[in-house]
């Protein structure tokens, strides 16, 4: 899918469209970029208008020094819908575009039609999450970037998935190691920082959205599902770990079909 551009108080940022109507903005996640939604993306229904941006520092979106916090990247947000004259979106984000769009619900409630969290969690790092992130930067800045993507990667799929899914591993890899490897520290650093944001699905005015893979390593079924209320569905992907988009596209399309109409 073509690359789109646009640029904001210098930063340059990438995203993809497809289709017309009401909009729906899928954020992909940590050292991912809107190619993770490749597979999802036609399965989607063309009367509504899919957009994929790239986070700043992943994928085609420049690096700018300055922090990476969620807040900062839901502004990003903000300012890619101002773009786009869209005055209410459908928000979905995969794990740090969960966080992402979390901060964004909070600040930007009138911007939102609904929201939703695809193997993503509203609670903050836990004291070892903390320590792996610390972790995950003095690996990307001691051994480069590819030595952290390798290490990443297959933990996000399944473990069946790592034998039988080679070639979508290696194309996760791929996308990761297009992220840069500066901005991949910052971004590691607002994810470390983010604070509990349960207050916000429970407080939610709009339709919430909550995915689980059934064999997450990531993010397991009771940190997904935090918060349950009438305004929350809550829907597990069998067969998938922490990658619905590749692992099983239609199961997750047919999710998101039913949530969006």
């Amino acid at each position: 899918m073509d690359k789109k551009y646009f640029e904001h108080e210098g930063t340059r940022f990438a995203y993809t469209e497809k289709g017309e109507g009401e909009a729906v903005v899928l954020l992909h996640g940590f050292c991912g970029s809107s190619a993770y939604w490749n597979k999802l993306m036609p399965l989607l229904p063309n009367n509504y208008r899919i957009i994929a941006p790239d986070l700043r520092g992943h994928g085609s979106s420049s690096a700018p020094e300055g922090d990476y916090t969620m807040e900062v990247l839901a502004e990003d947000l903000a300012q890619l819908l101002q773009h786009l004259k869209v005055e209410q979106a459908i928000v979905l984000g995969h794990s740090l575009g969960g966080y992402v769009t979390l901060a964004f619900a909070e600040r930007y409630p009138n911007l939102l039609k609904a929201f939703g969290l695809i193997h993503s969690t509203a609670y903050p790092d836990s004291d070892a999450g903390k320590e792996g992130r610390v972790k995950g930067m003095e690996t990307i800045r001691e051994k480069g970037l590819p030595v952290f993507i390798d290490g990443l990667i297959p933990k996000l799929f399944a473990p069946e998935h790592v034998k039988t899914m080679p070639e979508a591993i290696r194309e996760a890899i791929t996308i990761g190691e297009s992220t840069s490897p500066d901005g991949a520290i910052r971004t590691l650093e607002g994810m470390r920082t983010r604070p509990d944001r349960n207050g916000v699905l429970a407080d939610a005015q709009t339709p919430v959205l909550l995915v689980a893979g059934v064999h997450d390593q990531i993010i397991p079924l009771d940190r997904a599902f935090s918060v349950s209320g009438e305004q929350i569905a809550q829907q597990q992907i069998e067969g998938a770990g922490h990658m619905s988009m590749v692992e099983a596209p239609e199961k997750l399309a047919k999710v998101i079909n039913e949530f969006i109409t």
